[in-house]
């Protein structure tokens, strides 16, 4: 698949989003921030890649966290997986949240996130009065246990 992709002018000198092996499920992305940012302990700010994509229809690009980021610095996408849609066209954001407690700098041209093209489907809904029974029935939260 090719999607369309747009640089802006404050992201010219920026990698494309790629992937990092020929395994990955995700493009790493990279922050297109004029000067090094303080994302403060316990923080949340928004990091402009500087890029604008032409998903097409039925397929979405989720934004998620890079594991070297969360593990070794505890700074997470915060809505991951964050969604952006067919129909957006503006440039992509990533929230970004410091879980630690340690100050992180986002410098220019870090790694910040993941996008993943994902397809989905568009649903309706049929309204009826009871569901078909399953063996977990209305277990959730834990119902299942935590070991085999």
């Amino acid at each position: 698949m090719t999607i369309n992709i747009v640089q802006m002018e404050h992201a010219s000198d920026l990698p494309l989003p790629a992937y990092a092996t020929s395994g990955s499920a995700g493009m790493d992305v990279h922050a297109a921030v004029d000067e090094p940012t303080v994302l403060a302990a316990g923080a949340i700010t928004l990091v402009p890649t500087g890029l604008c994509v032409a998903i097409p229809q039925d397929f979405e690009i989720q934004v998620r966290s890079r594991s070297g980021l969360a593990a070794k610095h505890g700074v997470f996408a915060l809505n991951a997986p964050g969604t952006i849609d067919s129909d957006y066209r503006g440039e992509i954001k990533v929230i970004l949240a410091n879980f630690s407690k340690e100050d992180v700098i986002i410098e220019r041209g870090m790694r910040i996130a993941q996008l993943v093209v994902a397809r989905h489907e568009h649903c309706s809904w049929n309204v009826v009065s009871e569901l078909s029974e399953t063996q977990r029935g209305e277990g959730g939260f834990g119902s299942t246990g935590v070991h085999p």
